[in-house]
């Protein structure tokens, strides 16, 4: 049986969608996983570019919201911003409940270089993250 595994920020537009195409891709599937928002909005149209950019396709993704997640058990539940690690729900079961803190490209201003670079560099902060993860749960 497959571990599962919830990434959850505020908004459900940037860094939980990228942590979970990011997770699908290098793990080759091994885990179900999933990703929603305290105040789920749309994904970030440049998280689906940057992402895009290294042949992970998260164009069909949705934003959701983590009420419809709350009775479901999961192995792991993986706040990428503060605000979500603040007011994270309660999980059932046992779960392992793990805190990244990725500065938001969504609130990043300036040209559409300036802004993509920042969304570049926070898909490969959580890029690292995942690959040090599935390396300890491997191991």
């Amino acid at each position: 049986m497959k571990q599962r595994v919830l990434f959850l920020c505020t908004g459900n537009s940037c860094r939980s969608q990228m942590a979970e195409g990011l997770l699908k891709h290098l793990s080759k599937d091994q885990f179900n996983v999933f990703n929603a928002g305290l105040e789920p909005s749309v994904v970030n149209p440049n998280a689906v570019k940057v992402m895009k950019e290294i042949g992970i396709d998260i164009s069909y993704f949705v934003s959701k919201d983590v009420s419809q997640f709350i009775e479901q058990p999961f192995d792991f539940v993986i706040t990428v911003c503060d605000n979500a690690n603040e007011h994270c729900p309660y999980f059932p079961g046992e779960v392992k409940r793990i805190h990244w803190s990725f500065q938001d490209p969504a609130t990043v201003t300036g040209t559409e270089e300036k802004v993509l670079a920042v969304f570049r560099k926070v898909r490969n902060q959580i890029k690292e993250k995942i690959k040090l993860l599935t390396m300890e749960i491997k191991s």
